[in-house]
């Protein structure tokens, strides 16, 4: 199974998820799949309409945001709008991580939610380091 790292209550990353990690999301909760990736990036990836198939028939919300390098001012938007519009828990997912949690932080700085340290703490705890491309 893919590692699901906990960011906060309501938002949690992951690298690259297969197909029988979708069942394993449903058990956990989530109610909500967001993937940052874009299709044709690996030729080892699932690609995304094989996700949103096993997304849509476990029952989850499917949303794609593809993100290429760091995420635009309207990605950085729809992820935020992804996440908070959600009834539960999200699990974002790119090669890595990094860009979903990426995307998600930069969504919280335009919303003006949550201060800069705050987010640079939550992504340490899940295990990424996101003061460079926070400032802080």
């Amino acid at each position: 199974m893919t590692d699901f790292r906990r960011v906060t209550d309501k938002l949690s990353v992951a690298p690259q998820i297969r197909v029988e990690d979708v069942e394993a999301a449903r058990a956990q909760g989530f109610v909500r799949i967001v993937n940052n990736r874009p299709d044709g990036e690996s030729p080892d990836q699932t690609p995304s309409g094989k996700i949103e198939e096993a997304a849509r028939a476990a029952g989850l919300d499917y949303v794609h945001i593809p993100v290429m390098g760091g995420p635009t001012e309207a990605q950085a938007q729809a992820m935020h709008e992804a996440c908070h519009g959600a009834d539960g828990p999200v699990l974002a997912y790119c090669r890595s991580g990094t860009r979903s949690i990426t995307a998600w932080a930069f969504g919280e700085v335009i919303a003006d939610t949550t201060p800069r340290e705050d987010l640079a703490k939550l992504g340490a705890a899940a295990g990424y380091d996101l003061r460079p491309v926070l400032g802080v």
